[in-house]
Parts: structure tokens; sequence; C-alpha cells
């Protein structure tokens, strides 16, 4: 008889913690991609703040309440898979502390660590606007510099360390407290898919389709892991994209 609550009470944690996410990544993206749209329509509304010649602080702030609003909604639905899986260990492990309690602070500590890039994105992008290598869509203007940036990518796709890290990032282990965990299992992710993110740099930064191909992609990859092959296979496409567009011009 004792089962029964235990799986109702289970099937509520994963509700609860459900929820919560969706509802997170909802709002992120309700912030975001009305904004990306406007940047790339009329730019009257919600994008208006992001058309400045110089950036005082308070939008300077924006800029990284854009960006860390942005890392959310594009790294937590990919996420999703790992925070379960430490939601079941530290159900196993469960002390005073309540289940959904070091759930909630895994996904903080995890968002802690994408809210560091964030301001580290920030910097770049303000350091690449004042160096006029930005262009006001927020892309680089070089050609040149678009390629080698995908290229560089393409490369790190190829590396021990990015299968090492996306492995890492798939298996949280519950070792010490939630908080902790997720930072460990953040920094993972981070050194798994920072390559990727600098990818805005070349498609635009608010370009929606392009923020969404890549948070397809990062869940993808995230998802289709345990195939060996899927990181050479996306390198691979990324060298020749990167080749393509040195040789064809298509960021002049």
């Amino acid at each position: 008889m004792t089962s029964i609550p235990n799986s109702e009470g289970l099937n509520r944690e994963r509700w609860v913690v459900g929820a919560t996410l969706a509802a997170v990544v909802a709002l992120c993206w309700g912030w975001i991609a009305p904004m990306a749209l406007d940047m790339y329509g009329p730019m009257t509304g919600w994008s208006t703040w992001m058309m400045r010649q110089t950036w005082d602080f308070p939008h300077k702030a924006l800029l990284f309440a854009m960006w860390a609003v942005m890392m959310v909604g594009m790294m937590l639905p990919s996420a999703i898979p790992a925070i379960y899986l430490f939601a079941s260990t530290a159900r196993r492990n469960a002390g005073n502390e309540s289940v959904l309690t070091r759930v909630l602070t895994f996904a903080a500590g995890y968002l802690a660590v994408w809210t560091a890039f964030s301001l580290v994105a920030t910097l770049l992008q303000l350091r690449l606007t004042e160096a006029s290598i930005l262009s006001p869509m927020m892309e680089l203007r070089s050609r040149c510099a678009g390629g080698a940036l995908v290229l560089l990518v393409g490369v790190y796709q190829l590396t021990p360390w990015k299968r090492k890290c996306l492995a890492c990032c798939q298996c949280p282990v519950d070792r010490t407290g939630g908080f902790q965990s997720g930072l460990r299992n953040g920094l993972s992710c981070l050194g798994c898919c920072w390559a990727l993110m600098l990818l805005l740099f070349v498609g635009g930064v608010m370009n929606l389709w392009w923020i969404s191909a890549l948070t397809v992609f990062v869940a993808l990859e995230k998802l289709t892991g345990q195939w060996s092959q899927g990181t050479r296979l996306s390198g691979g496409l990324l060298l020749a994209a990167g080749a393509w567009i040195l040789c064809s011009g298509t960021l002049a």
C-alpha cells in the first residue's frame, strides 16, 4: 500500500518540475521571439532599444539580460533529460532535503553557468560593435571572419574534449548538493556548446531562425550523443560550410 503514495509523489514531482521548466522556457521565448521578429521587421517595437550608436549602462544591462534570457531559452530544453536523470538519483539518495528542492537548485546551478557565459558574450558583442566588426543586425561584417569562425567551430566539434564534455553533460552525478551538481553539469555543457553559441555572431545574434536552428541542433546533439559519429558528422559539415562561406563570399 505504501508504493501508491510514493508513485503518486514521484509523478507529482515530475509534473511540477516539467511545468516549471516549460514555463521558464516559454517566458524566455516570449521575450526573445517578438524582439527578434521586430528587429528583422519594422524595428519600431520590442527591438528599438538595440538600435544605438553608443551604449550607456542601462542599455548594456538590457543587452546582458537579452543574452541571459536567450541562453536560458536555448539551453534549458537540452538540459531537461539531465535534470530528470538527476531527479532519479536524488530520489534514491534523498535525505531530509526535498527532492523537488534539490532538482530546482540543480537547474539553478546549471543556468548560473550560462548566465556567466552571457556576461562574457555581452562584453564580446560590445567590443565587436565598438570595433565596427558587427553590423547593426548583430552579425559579422567580414566574410573572412565569419568563415573562419565556422571553421573554428567545425574543428572543435572533432576534438576529444568536445566528445568528453558532451558525455559528461548527459550524465550528472549526485555527489554534492543540487546547486554544485548543477554547476558541474553546466560547466560540462559549456565545454560542449560554447563554440556553437559563437555561431550566433555569424547568422545574427537576433536572427530568430538561426536561434531556433541552434536550439534544435544542441538538443539533438545531446539526445543522440551516444552515437559516436554524430560530432564528427556535424564537424565535417561545419568545415564544409566554413570553406563555402570563405569561397562564395556569402557574408560579404
